[in-house]
Formats: C-alpha cells, structure tokens, sequence
C-alpha cells in the first residue's frame, strides 16, 4: 500500500507588501485619526463610511501604475453575475459613486470625510506597502476656489494638530490647468484632439510627480527616452523632444518664494492657451484667499513641481511635504517628504451623472504621517499595557477578578494574569513584554493584614537606570503596601503621576 504523501504545514508569513500592526502602532494610529477627525469636524465635515469593495467600472482607470495587472488594483469576478469587483485604491472614486447615488438625499455643496485602508496593487518596497490608510475631507458641488483654499487651511491645521510644528511642513499647491497649459504650448495637447498623444502626457504627470524621489535629472530621463532605476528595471520615457522636455522642466522649476513671482513666470509659459491662463488665475485666486487668512508662504505656497500621479484631476492640487530631516535605514539624513496630496476633480462624478459635478478634496496618508512622528521623535508612545494583577494563589481567583473589576469599574484598563501562576517572575516578564505601567500583588501575608503591594513596573524600569548600590534600591519607591481599600485610589494615583512625569520629559 502506497504511503500517503504528508500534508505541509502552510508557511506563518504575511503576503509580500503587507504586513502586521500589535497594540502600541494601533493605538498611536487611532489617537492621530480621533485628532484629524476632530479637525474635520470643526470644519463642518460629516463621517462617511462605504464598502472597501466596489465594482470596477465605478473605481474606474486612474492609477499611476497602469503597466501592472488589473490596472493596479486587487480585482476579482463575482461568481453570481460576473460583475468584476476591486478593493477600493483610494476613498475618492468610491465617494463619486456613493454622491451620483445618493444626490437627491444629500446637500449640495455635500461634506464629508471619511477613514479606512485601501488597497493597491503596486510593487511594495521600503516603506511602501500594498494596504495603508487614509484619511480623506472633500467638498462636492461647489466650483469655488474658495472650496479648494480651505481644504488647504484645514490640511495646515490638521498637521499641527497631530503634532507637526509650523515650520516643519509646507503644504504645496499647483494646477493640472497649468500643466496642460504647458504641454499645450510644447506640443503634446491638442484640445480639438484631447486623445492625441494622451501615452505622452500620462508618463510627462507620473514623472514630474516622481520629481522628489528622481530629481532633476530622473524627471528629465523619463521626459526622454527612458529611465534605468538601481535595481536595473528600466522604465519608458515620453520620447519628448529635447524643445519639448526643456519647456517642461522650465514649469517645474518655476516656484519662487514669492507668490507673485511665482505667477508671473506661469502666465509667461503658459501664454497662448486659454486653459493654463485660466489655471493660473485660480492659483492666483487661491493664494491671495489664504494670505486674507493668515496663512503665509511658510505654511502654504504655490508649487509647479506639484502635479499628483492620479488622472482624474482637472484644476488645484496640493501636496502637504514635511521639511524636517530623518535619518534613514542607512545612517543617511534626508527629509521625509509627502504625507498629504489631493485635488480639484470636477469629472469624477459626471462618469456616473453624465453632468458635471465640481468637487475637490485632500488624503492623508495616516500610515506615513505617523511613521515621520515616529522617526522624529514626537509621536505618543507612551506605553499602553493594562494594570495587571497578579495571582499568588490558585485557590483565590475570584478575589483577583474582584480587585480588576473595580480598577475597570473606575475606567482602569486592568486584567487578571490567565497563564501559569506558579511562576511569579513570569508573570513579571509577561507584565514587561504586555507594557503594564503597574503590578497588583497579594499573597496570603498581605492577605492576612488586608493590604495589597502596587508595584510601579514603570517607575522601576526608570529608576533601574539610575540606582547602582543595594542601599538605594532598599529605599527605592518603585514599590508599596496599601490598604485593600485603597486600591482604586493608589492605582489611579500611581497613573496621574506618571501621565505628569511623562510631560515633564516631553
């Protein structure tokens, strides 16, 4: 009788580009939403929740990354009526469905922002993944470039908000008017022909917003024949003639400090077309909006390099960039660059509506954000463990339960130790892996006198690194018996003060 072959045991690994988030990254990560959230609402924004699935032909074809399978997007057929369906890549294209739909029972202008991960389909690399998070604010049904100013002043406000200093972000606006003004004049946009060299124009967009990452010369490569990156891939270029790809570069590079400057050397390039002088007079518009505000050239300004790698953008888009330096996996210092982009995207909706509907909007990448905080020192990470109480006794489950109920009942995060109680340093190191600020102890001495031992694991761990003599630990306060009934009070005592001390070092 033939052996059966032995079944292999699946491989406990993440599927490449994803990866898994514990306790401290979580809860860092809902702090900063309920922040950004906070801000939204001030502004007048209400929360929106859609489908992380929707059909294909609703997200439509605008991705960057157009040369990889299904468009750059998880895609599969539905089994009942061979409607295709995706993981949604953004929560903009769902948003046009979830208006076209429902526009008869929503105001207009309709505000809304909205929360969650989204897929794509992308070659992950470092710090790059194929599900992340996003937190997104849009106005649908207003024109106005008022419309577009202010979701530029809330993404300056949310930035700080979260813990950005001003002075260490720059939120960077342009206008696809303008660029397509520009390839107008170069030669590679013909409106009575808008089809016509449409290849040429979506690789001119993905590599001028590529221009942080590339540099000068990357963008001027792929403005040509083509671009070889490090690890050997090559990528084509728009095979722009050199007239072609110097008129180009000039409007990337045409940002100066000064607002007005800045405007200035737009109109010169863009003479002769209608649709990149029209752009420039909303870029203008906006900016002298924001100045009425109060908010200046070192917190927002207008940026030609600033075009955003997503098609369905037709007027402003913004770039929120953070100025401050990080040191890399390398050792190297270098800027951590864009954490925000969005835009003016007024065709959107007509796919659905056959009308126009103006709309704009902004997208905060909340993984990315919340990794430059991390790098540079300023995200909240204090630790985030419960109060765990110890077990010295089989037998007294019950009264250890009891002494966590009431540490929850007084809204102390608490739990009970559930493993093996024989072995009480265990339990300690369980406390020290799991981050618990404190320690319940009773045994059956301080049983007896009706006491229990708060040990202060965070205090202890801190005065660990201070204290070198036996006689200072013997007076080291890292430890104390209370009466039984001064539970709740120690415990909520032990973590007022430890909340104060962790200010006093930040």
């Amino acid at each position: 009788m033939a052996r059966q072959k032995k079944q292999q045991r699946p491989k406990a690994q993440t599927p490449k580009g994803f990866r898994d988030c514990f306790g401290t990254e979580v809860a860092e990560r809902n702090r900063m939403l309920s922040r950004i959230a906070e801000v939204y609402h001030r502004y007048g924004f209400d929360p929106l929740e859609s489908p992380a699935v929707e059909t294909v032909e609703s997200l439509g074809k605008f991705l960057p990354d157009v040369d990889r399978p299904n468009e750059g997007v998880f895609a599969w057929q539905d089994d009942d009526d061979a409607t295709w369906l995706a993981l949604r890549y953004d929560l903009t294209a769902p948003l046009a469905r979830v208006y076209a739909q429902h526009r008869n029972e929503l105001p207009t202008p309709y505000r809304r922002y909205a929360m969650g991960p989204v897929w794509r389909n992308e070659k992950p690399g470092p710090g790059r993944f194929r599900q992340f998070y996003q937190c997104d604010a849009d106005t649908v049904g207003s024109s106005s470039p008022a419309a577009d100013a202010e979701i530029c002043a809330m993404l300056a406000d949310t930035l700080e908000s979260v813990g950005v200093p001003r002075g260490e972000y720059i939120v960077r606006i342009n206008n696809r008017k303008v660029l397509n003004g520009v390839m107008e004049v170069a030669g590679i946009l013909d409106p009575s022909e808008p089809e016509r060299f449409a290849t040429e124009r979506g690789i001119v967009l993905r590599a001028v917003d590529k221009l942080d990452r590339l540099g000068p010369q990357g963008v001027r490569a792929l403005l040509g024949e083509g671009r070889k990156d490090e690890s050997g891939d090559f990528t084509s270029g728009a095979r722009l003639s050199d007239d072609q790809a110097d008129t180009v570069m000039r409007f990337v590079e045409a940002g100066r400090q000064d607002m007005a400057a800045t405007v200035t050397r737009l109109r010169g390039l863009t003479s002769g077309s209608e649709t990149g002088t029209l752009g420039v007079s909303e870029l203008e518009t906006i900016g002298e909006s924001l100045d009425l505000q109060g908010y200046g050239a070192d917190r927002i300004r207008i940026d030609p390099s600033v075009v955003r790698g997503l098609a369905y953008y037709t007027g402003p888009v913004f770039e929120a960039e953070l100025t401050f330096d990080i040191t890399d996996d390398q050792g190297r210092q270098r800027q951590f660059g864009s954490v925000a982009g969005g835009g003016r995207y007024d065709d959107l909706v007509k796919r659905f509506t056959g009308q126009e509907v103006p709309a704009t909007g902004i997208s905060i990448g909340v993984d990315r954000l919340l990794a430059a905080l991390q790098a540079r020192g300023s995200a909240n990470r204090a630790a985030t463990g419960p109060v765990l109480v110890t077990v010295m006794d089989r037998d007294r489950l019950g009264d250890y339960q009891a002494m966590v109920t009431e540490l929850r009942n007084a809204g102390v995060r608490a739990e009970m130790y559930l493993g093996n109680p024989k072995n009480f340093g265990g339990q300690l190191r369980y406390a020290d892996r799991r981050d618990c600020p404190l320690a319940i102890i009773q045994g059956s001495d301080e049983r007896k006198r009706n006491c229990v031992i708060v040990k202060n694991l965070a205090l202890g761990k801190r005065l660990a690194a201070e204290i070198t003599s036996n006689e200072e630990w013997k007076n080291q306060p890292a430890q104390q018996e209370v009466a039984r009934a001064d539970l709740v009070a120690e415990v909520l005592n032990s973590i007022d003060a430890a909340e104060r001390m962790q200010q006093a070092d930040i």
